[in-house]
């Protein structure tokens, strides 16, 4: 039994570091983290971000509430910094 159990627990352990290791990041010469934020919510009206994560295609991705409530979803250009979407989730 306790041998099923740690064989569960390294192998669950194992499964999740890997997923860490694959988790998309930003681009060399992308923005920063804290760039698109600010993007986010100076230029494209948001109050508050949620979620914002890079994403292999180039941009970050993320979603926040803006001022009516709503929450929408953004995409912003890694690079330039310019806002791709804007759109209600």
């Amino acid at each position: 039994m306790l041998k099923k159990t740690l064989a569960a627990i390294v192998a669950t352990s194992a499964l999740l570091s890997a997923g860490a290791a694959l988790a998309d990041k930003p681009g060399a010469g992308w923005i920063t983290i804290e760039k698109a934020i600010e993007t986010a919510k100076t230029k494209a009206g948001y109050v508050e971000i949620y979620k914002i994560e890079a994403d292999n295609d180039g941009y970050w991705e993320g979603e926040g509430r803006k001022s009516d409530g709503i929450v929408y979803e953004f995409r912003i250009d890694g690079a330039s910094g310019n806002v791709l979407r804007d759109q209600k989730d």
